[in-house]
């Protein structure tokens, strides 16, 4: 999930579009260091030990070796001296790097306090600083809360009382909001663009279309989106196509271990007013097929209460 919003979003990083009609995959689409170091601790996370406790030893050793083979990925500053220092220790940055790169910790996780040690355990060996904690932290916590099965209402709330106040809209801040690599300016926006969102393609779409820092953006909040809607699978092969054979072989190793999410799409016509309230449900994923199920119940009993009272009316006429 945060490997498709980095490629989407990697080619308005730098011109921002800030509209939701841009065409999905380009050309002009790359991965940057978001996809390389999110993978970079995935591959930490398969060669730990079972109980993960040499986490920030294999975090520190992969990210640096990851770095080392792809140098123009886009790494910021700070972190580009950090990965070739002697001796590299933590820098006590908050920026949204740390955000960008959790998501692997979620599917190695059975429950909420060891996502938050996780999740702590890839973050602070450079980003020690409590805000640059605390944005990875949210970020893994609100994707946790999708796999498991959470509404995105219960996810809001969370957030909302442990991590950030959820109290603005993408409309309220779209004209104003400027690029920010900082995690108190980026991860409560990328989370907002999930809460906002029908389906992981908009989610996405909802997150670039504000500006700012695209691909990162794009990259926090398709973490959380795949873990609520799942990816589409025409998606999935148009996204994991863009990455190398050593990138690709890393993605497929985790899978292989800790399965995707991945959803069926269906495209539900509006025929009345009244079914036009479902249409939102048009991305059904297979793990919700009883909803699904209901909701189709629902939008046919719509219609056809609809065309008793039409066909009332044409009797009376």
């Amino acid at each position: 999930g945060a490997i498709i919003g980095d490629i989407v979003g990697s080619r308005f990083e730098w011109d921002n579009y800030k509209a939701k009609d841009f065409e999905f995959f380009t050309n002009d689409c790359f991965f940057t260091d978001d996809s390389v170091m999110s993978l970079a601790l995935c591959e930490a996370l398969l060669e730990s030990k079972p109980d993960f406790s040499d986490l920030r030893e294999q975090a520190v050793a992969k990210m640096r070796a990851f770095g080392e083979a792809y140098p123009d990925a886009g790494y910021g500053r700070t972190f580009s001296c950090w990965l070739y220092f002697d001796d590299p220790q933590p820098y006590n940055s908050y920026g949204n790097g740390s955000a960008m790169r959790v998501s692997g910790v979620v599917y190695a996780t059975n429950t909420l306090e060891q996502v938050k040690q996780l999740s702590l355990m890839v973050t602070d060996v450079t980003h020690n600083h409590p805000e640059g904690i605390k944005g990875a932290e949210a970020t893994a916590v609100a994707a946790f809360m999708a796999k498991q099965g959470a509404t995105m209402q219960a996810i809001r709330d969370y957030i909302n009382a442990n991590y950030y106040p959820m109290d603005f809209t993408l409309d309220g801040i779209r004209d104003s909001y400027m690029f920010n690599e900082t995690c108190q300016n980026t991860v409560p926006q990328a989370l907002m663009a999930f809460f906002e969102s029908t389906s992981y393609e908009d989610a996405i779409r909802n997150a670039i279309s504000i500006g700012g820092d695209s691909d990162t953006l794009a990259a926090i909040t398709g973490a959380v989106a795949e873990c609520y809607y799942g990816i589409p699978q025409k998606l999935r092969e148009q996204g994991m196509s863009y990455l190398d054979e050593r990138l690709l072989g890393v993605l497929r190793a985790f899978e292989a271990k800790y399965p995707p999410k991945v959803c069926n799409t269906k495209t539900v016509q509006p025929q009345s007013l009244m079914q036009q309230g479902v249409v939102r449900f048009c991305t059904v994923c297979t793990v919700f097929s009883e909803r699904s199920a209901l909701i189709e119940k629902i939008a046919d009993d719509c219609y056809l209460q609809k065309e008793n009272e039409r066909y009332a009316e044409d009797k009376l006429q």
